[in-house]
């Protein structure tokens, strides 16, 4: 269970361009307004708290279900 990560990608006209990796623990941008949403997103406790709290939800509730 310990390797299982989430990630969360967003994508604007097929580019991603900002990504949440459960492992990394942080937004990662990779363009101009990805970057500037990152940092945005970075500095919100509460965002990182809901994403890394998806891992659980979703990813190790149904590990096993497939």
């Amino acid at each position: 269970l310990k390797d299982i990560q989430l990630i969360d990608s967003y994508y604007y006209n097929k580019l991603e361009i900002i990504r949440f990796e459960s492992n990394v623990g942080k937004f990662v941008g990779y363009t101009e307004l990805g970057v500037k949403n990152a940092e945005r997103w970075n500095n919100n406790p509460s965002q990182i708290a809901s994403e890394r709290a998806q891992r659980e939800t979703y990813c190790l509730n149904n590990v096993g279900m497939d």
